[in-house]
């Protein structure tokens, strides 16, 4: 087998409570969850996972902020410099008059740079396309999944016996 790809002993799970009980259960006999897939953000996963909490919020800050100041700086250069011209008796420079295109360009800046963050971290580019272990995971389904590669037969058999002694309802393996 190549080194670009792992083999995965995952189990599916009925109902996110088991789900939770059966992380926290793998976590204290010390298995080494490869993924745990889910088809809806469960809440209180993350922790039990022991994830760190997403970054991403201050990229979209960062975004917002430099759309803001892309379309504050933008219209002070055109109003002021480029081509100042008096509307309705108002100042060159009226910055009330900026803020609903200041709102519209940080709203955009952020959702675009959010969008390509995300898409980015999560290694999702057009026309690449990403393995599934199960497409029921996508639906119903909750997935535990645990890399197998150089596994010994007797740590595939205490995997196995976690699922069962867990509550998942089937166990699979899958090559991706």
């Amino acid at each position: 087998m190549s080194a670009t790809h792992k083999e995965v002993l995952f189990g599916l799970y009925d109902d996110e409570e088991v789900l939770i009980k059966a992380v926290k259960q793998a976590k204290e006999d010390h298995l080494e969850i490869m993924d745990v897939y889910t088809p809806f953000p469960v809440h209180g996963l993350d922790p039990v996972l022991g994830l760190a909490e997403s970054r991403l919020h201050i990229a979209g800050f960062i975004y917002g902020a430099i759309g803001t100041l892309t379309a504050f700086l933008f219209m002070s250069w055109v109003f002021t410099r480029d081509w100042p011209i008096i509307f309705g008796g108002k100042p060159y420079w009226s910055v009330p008059a900026f803020i609903p295109i200041t709102f519209e360009l940080t709203v955009l800046f952020a959702s675009i740079g959010m969008v390509v963050s995300f898409y980015t971290v999560c290694g999702m580019a057009p026309g690449k396309t990403i393995p599934t272990l199960d497409d029921r995971i996508t639906d119903d389904k909750f997935c535990i999944a645990f890399e197998t590669n150089d596994a010994s037969e007797s740590h595939l058999d205490k995997l196995r016996s976690f699922f069962s002694a867990s509550g998942a309802s089937e166990v699979n393996t899958k090559v991706i």
